[in-house]
């Protein structure tokens, strides 16, 4: 169950660019890669290659790793990319057929990160890997996915109809343990999501510009309780380890 509490109104603010910025006397910034296309197109006149430019849609620094970073692209791809290498991608997963709305690396679990797109699917993977570890069909176009701060398996996603689905991997591997409908369905589209870091709190912001807060009931935060706290983040990293090892091809295991 998931409490709606408030709903907020945000006017929209649109980011066209990804650039590394820093601060001296001024706001300064630096290119870190260009978002290339693998194919590229011949100039008919000349017989001259013209090199196409993709379109960066999601971002995400990894947690521990300062340099490396996921960049989801309009074109359904990811791209894994290094400050180190400007000129090329580390990996490229063709991960969606069609735009990709976010990347999230997960809180504790140094290998995983997830993904969800247009083509209404929520994909989960092992970055070591170029398939996805778990795809969850959610029967929409899915807006933004977020990664629970209090464990490495619970994740929630909010999809274009208008609801709010939180999955929790230890408990079931294929249906969401809470689908709720928080906005009129037709009329509004939930866009983005965000947990809150201590409390057990979500926001969900909508085409509208609104934003509206939801409680988390007990059973969607059992990883809060204090038992499992004292376990600490190791426990978390072994949980998302057993999942990986469980849907990985025995020649694949490492």
């Amino acid at each position: 169950m998931i409490r709606k509490y408030e709903v907020f109104k945000f006017y929209p603010v649109h980011l066209t660019l990804i650039l590394k910025y820093f601060l001296q006397s001024e706001l300064h910034y630096t290119d870190i890669i260009t978002l290339k296309m693998n194919a590229s197109q011949s100039n008919e006149g000349d017989g001259s290659k013209l090199e196409s430019l993709g379109c960066g849609t999601a971002f995400d620094f990894h947690k521990t790793t300062d340099y490396l970073f996921l960049v989801g692209t309009e074109e359904g791809k990811i791209h894994k990319c290094s400050k180190a290498y400007s000129s090329q991608f580390l990996t490229t997963f063709q991960a969606h057929h069609m735009a990709v709305y976010a990347v999230k690396w997960n809180h504790f679990h140094p290998k995983t990160f997830i993904s969800c797109s247009a083509d209404w699917t929520v994909k989960v993977w092992d970055h070591t890997y170029n398939e996805p570890m778990f795809t969850f069909d959610l029967n929409n176009s899915v807006g933004d996915v977020a990664w629970a701060p209090y464990a490495s398996t619970v994740f929630a996603a909010v999809t274009a109809d208008g609801k709010v689905h939180v999955y929790d991997l230890v408990i079931n591997k294929y249906e969401p343990i809470c689908e709720q409908s928080i906005v009129a369905k037709k009329k509004t589209k939930l866009t983005h999501l965000s947990f809150n870091p201590i409390h057990p709190l979500v926001i969900a912001g909508d085409d509208r510009g609104y934003v509206s807060s939801l409680k988390l009931s007990p059973n969607l935060r059992k990883a809060t309780a204090p038992k499992e706290k004292a376990k600490g983040p190791e426990n978390e990293i072994a949980k998302m380890d057993k999942l990986l090892s469980l849907v990985r091809e025995p020649s694949e295991k490492k």
